[in-house]
């Protein structure tokens, strides 16, 4: 298709101009979006409801009971009731299973499907990228398209989006990829009860989810129900049991949403402070400069895990430490003593952009120090920004694990995965291997996948830096 030539330097006319693909584009969009509409509402409601359980001035049972059945009953594609894997075998075909198929089939059917579709919402962005660049944007090239084409080229960045990209498919979608609830498994067994076929009986029993776990567990050799294998009730676990006989796969998706929570919130708090203060000590250097490196030097010059430690138990039982299970507070802790880290790599570009021929200009046209940080200083160290805040949430990933494994952190019964490598660290050379052994992989995977994608972003920013020349430089920084 012809570019249209734009007749105006504003999108919106350029728009109204060649208004078919943004049309299209929006059209398709907002279909794809509405099919899992239910799922992120759902992820929304879950924040909120976690908030006003913590507040018991604004905590009303009945409400946020209301409110909590009204999110899960939005209709979604890719969920459960949709494409369901937990039903029982009644002698002679499955029953309450996606087309009747063995859980297990039913359950990966549902997983391919969500993941077809979260591909599928990523390659139809990057078109509405490509769409962009032919049919709005006025300039034929810009150095984006460089770092772009960089980053599409390198090999170890793309392995990192993958994975970072998996793992946030996981967090949001946790629900529908858990072969079995939350609710049902790990908070609420003793209110559940599951159908199976007995061989004892030749017949179809009900037994309560609680006892159903008590004789899933995995403990060693006498008792374990191992990676991709049935239990004696019928229920599939891909992943196994935990010692307590709950589903490890379910507890390792939905620990998978607090982690990145709390890394998202942590790191974006600290993104926040260190561009404030880098901006400001680039700026005005002199006595303001000096006063944040004084209070940086003070709070690094902390031991940081003993200081994660003391304000986790000080500040565990005030409100603030039942927010979300004390991942509100966690992340809170993260940012007020990671914010000097990052703000050390983000001053040297702020202090560099600050001796640029244009800021003196800005300055001469007398515009005010915060329209100058903000339009002339700040979009020059947003790519270093990208670059130490992915580094920096794998680095969060790994702390969040360490305080779970130490019992300290999010709340129990709150799935995290650190607590599974705690559970089942007394198994490790057993039958029961696998309970520390898949959440310590899948860890050390995030957090290499979220280093890849930072070393990927700063070669493609930066081609001349170490790593972009074959050196180590840089590699693992987040860790």
């Amino acid at each position: 298709m012809a570019v249209t030539e734009p007749t105006s330097t504003t999108l919106r006319d350029r728009v109204a101009a060649t208004p078919r693909p943004a049309v299209v584009w929006v059209a398709v969009a907002a279909f794809l979006l509405l099919l899992e509409a239910g799922a992120f509402v759902h992820f929304v409601g879950t924040l909120a409801v976690d908030l006003v359980k913590a507040l018991p001035f604004a905590y009303d049972p009945g409400v946020v009971k209301a409110f909590s059945k009204a999110t899960t009953e939005i209709p979604t594609l890719l969920s459960r009731q949709v494409i369901p894997n937990g039903g029982y075998w009644n002698g002679s075909r499955y029953v309450n299973t996606f087309l009747g198929l063995a859980p297990a089939q039913a359950w990966m059917v549902r997983v391919a499907v969500v993941y077809l579709y979260s591909f599928a919402l990523l390659a139809w962005a990057w078109v509405g990228y490509t769409w962009y660049r032919t049919h709005y944007r006025v300039a034929d090239w810009t150095p984006r398209d460089d770092i772009v084409n960089r980053l599409r080229g390198h090999k170890w960045g793309l392995f990192g989006l993958v994975v970072v990209f998996m793992f946030i498919v996981m967090a949001v979608f946790a629900p529908a990829l858990g072969p079995t609830t939350v609710e049902q498994n790990l908070q609420n067994p003793a209110g559940h009860q599951i159908n199976y076929w007995s061989t004892e009986s030749n017949s179809v029993e009900t037994i309560n989810v609680y006892s159903a776990n008590i004789n899933s567990r995995s403990v060693g050799t006498d008792n374990n129900v191992g990676v991709w294998s049935y239990d004696d009730y019928g229920r599939f676990h891909p992943f196994g049991t935990l010692p307590s006989g709950k589903d490890l796969f379910t507890f390792i998706a939905a620990g998978a949403r607090i982690s990145l929570i709390i890394g998202l919130f942590s790191v974006g708090l600290s993104a926040v402070i260190a561009t404030t203060f880098a901006l400001l000590s680039a700026y005005y250097k002199g006595a303001v400069d000096l006063a944040f490196v004084l209070v940086s030097d003070s709070i690094m010059a902390l031991p940081r895990l003993l200081l994660l430690i003391m304000l986790t138990v000080v500040f565990g039982g005030t409100w603030v430490g039942n927010l979300y299970s004390g991942a509100f507070l966690l992340a809170l802790i993260f940012a007020g003593t990671g914010w000097p880290y990052m703000w050390r790599s983000l001053r040297g570009p702020a202090l560099q952009v600050s001796e640029r021929e244009w800021i003196d200009a800005a300055k001469s046209f007398g515009q005010s120090p915060a329209k100058i940080m903000k339009k002339h200083m700040f979009p020059y160290i947003t790519g270093y920004l990208l670059i130490y805040g992915s580094m920096t949430l794998g680095g969060a990933i790994i702390a969040i694990a360490g305080l779970s494994f130490l019992g300290l952190g999010v709340n129990p019964p709150t799935p995290e995965w650190g607590r599974a490598v705690n559970a089942g660290q007394n198994y490790v050379g057993g039958p029961s291997w696998h309970i520390s052994l898949i959440p310590g992989l899948l860890i050390t995977l995030v957090v290499t996948g979220f280093n890849a994608l930072g070393d990927g972003v700063r070669d493609a920013i930066d081609p001349e830096s170490d790593s972009a020349e074959g050196g180590a430089a840089g590699r693992g920084g987040g860790a």
